[in-house]
């Protein structure tokens, strides 16, 4: 009768090779967190730029073709200029936008002043190391 050898590792991983198994996918979270927040701060500030030419854009055709600068953002989505206003990307509410008013006159044929400029509400630095409310 030929016996089998008997097997003394039943095929199971150590406690050692599992502890190094975790070490290196810990290794590597750390090294992808920074990039992936790094990115997504990237992608908000893209969306941030984009809402904020079209508002900027909105806000002045409503000067132009009403002859005044609106009093206040919800005006210028009221009169059909903005389908709804927007939700700031470094904020995520739509409230935090701000509207900035002049006394002087944008155009020639504005009869009152109003809002003329738009701001995100977030003080937060940006990537470039300036605040979000001063683009």
């Amino acid at each position: 009768m030929v016996r089998k050898p008997t097997q003394e590792h039943d095929g199971g991983f150590t406690l050692l090779e599992l502890i190094v198994v975790m070490l290196i996918i810990g290794v590597l979270a750390a090294m992808a967190v920074p990039a992936f927040t790094h990115h997504i701060k990237v992608a908000r500030e893209a969306a941030l730029k984009e809402d904020l030419h079209t508002m900027r854009q909105a806000i002045d055709s409503y000067t132009v073709d009403k002859q005044k600068a609106p009093q206040t953002l919800d005006e210028v989505v009221q009169s059909g200029y903005l389908k709804r206003m927007p939700m700031d990307p470094m904020t995520n509410r739509s409230d935090t936008w701000i509207g900035d008013r002049s006394d002087s006159y944008v155009n020639v044929d504005e009869t009152q002043t109003g809002i003329n400029d738009v701001h995100s509400g977030s003080q937060a630095l940006s990537t470039e190391g300036t605040l979000y409310s001063t683009w």
